[in-house]
């Protein structure tokens, strides 16, 4: 029978542990400044955050981690302990779809760690315009929902914009009826993000029938709205319930139990291949018979699995369309460059709007 060690031992044990995991982060920290010292007279200038360095330390983590500490809570530990550091090296500024509350600020947090200087920003057009003119390092969208797809600003913003797309995080979304009533009973209005709305569309049939649904820029300015008046409520998320003071009147009311939405980085990086990656391009043929046929083709030929697939009017003619397209390995691996090239001769347009490492937490 094993012997049940004495409560203050315990703590004593768990103290002194506190100590070496604290004189530890701090020369990690330091290691953090030398890395900055050297950069810097090496005469980098720009941002010290490197994506594809930061997924390969996070794998890592993962694959040395013995337990009893899940694999995703040992990457997320060290995730802020990586944020903190690289803010000692220079602070990292990046724009996110506000205000403060959105989902998109959670997958800033979730990327980057809480040490960012997260930058609320009005629309995905200002996220990319923040990011193109040099007022942040980087920029975080939302590009799909897994119940109802494509988010068109983004896609469409990028036909003419110079950013690559330098990384991916997926948030698990869970969409709360948030308000200052008692009962929701004594609700006259449901204000959300539109896509909200249209996630939470059974719940809302079943359980608040004929009541105006109103779509408005944000679930958190959703949640700041309802905050406002005590007869309206909001469908956000609980980081927005607690920001505006607003009580959960009921929780987890999206209809699809995975929902779960795709963020991506953007940025003027080109991350190097981690062995982990996806490269996203952006392909127009023009208006020609087996034109989807010529676009895939070659990932068939060199094996390459595709993961997404999306058309858009082209803009630049009648029914002419550009097709967004997620496969799997980067643009330095020699079977998708072997791909890349075949596609260039078969179509009128192909950029590559970015290799990067997967989403690794």
């Amino acid at each position: 029978m094993t012997a049940i060690i004495p409560l203050s031992e315990l703590r004593q044990q768990i103290d002194n542990i506190d100590q070496q995991i604290l004189q530890l982060i701090n020369q990690r920290a330091q290691c953090a400044i030398e890395v900055a010292r050297t950069k810097q007279a090496e005469g980098e200038t720009g941002s010290f955050y490197r994506p594809d360095r930061e997924a390969q330390v996070l794998r890592r983590i993962q694959t040395l981690n013995p337990g009893p500490l899940g694999d995703k809570a040992a990457a997320h530990l060290f995730r802020e302990i990586m944020s903190a550091c690289l803010a000692l090296e220079k602070p990292l500024e990046v724009a996110f779809l506000g205000p403060e509350g959105t989902f998109t600020q959670q997958a800033t947090f979730k990327h980057f760690g809480h040490a960012v200087k997260d930058i609320p920003v009005a629309t995905i057009h200002d996220i990319f315009q923040a990011v193109e003119n040099g007022h942040c390092q980087f920029g975080v969208v939302p590009v799909e929902n897994s119940t109802e797809g494509v988010i068109a600003h983004t896609l469409d913003r990028f036909i003419n914009s110079p950013l690559q797309i330098c990384g991916e995080v997926e948030i698990r979304v869970h969409h709360n009826l948030l308000g200052k009533m008692e009962s929701i009973n004594a609700i006259t209005e449901v204000y959300s993000h539109q896509q909200s709305l249209a996630q939470c569309r059974q719940w809302l049939n079943s359980h608040l029938p004929n009541l105006p649904l109103t779509a408005v820029s944000s679930n958190a300015e959703a949640a700041r709205l309802a905050s406002l008046d005590s007869s309206k409520a909001a469908i956000a998320g609980l980081m927005a319930a607690e920001l505006y003071d607003l009580k959960a009147l009921a929780s987890n009311i999206e209809d699809e139990s995975n929902n779960t939405t795709r963020f991506i980085v953007i940025g003027q990086q080109q991350p190097s291949s981690t062995g982990a990656d996806k490269t996203s391009i952006l392909v127009s043929t023009g208006n020609q018979p087996g034109a989807l046929h010529k676009i895939l083709a070659p990932f068939a030929e060199y094996g390459i699995s595709m993961a997404h697939i999306e058309s858009r009017p082209s803009r630049q003619g009648l029914w002419e369309y550009v097709f967004f397209i997620d496969i799997d390995g980067h643009r330095e691996d020699t079977d998708v460059a072997k791909a890349l090239d075949a596609l260039q001769a078969n179509v009128k347009l192909l950029k590559i709007l970015g290799s990067y490492p997967k989403a690794v937490i």
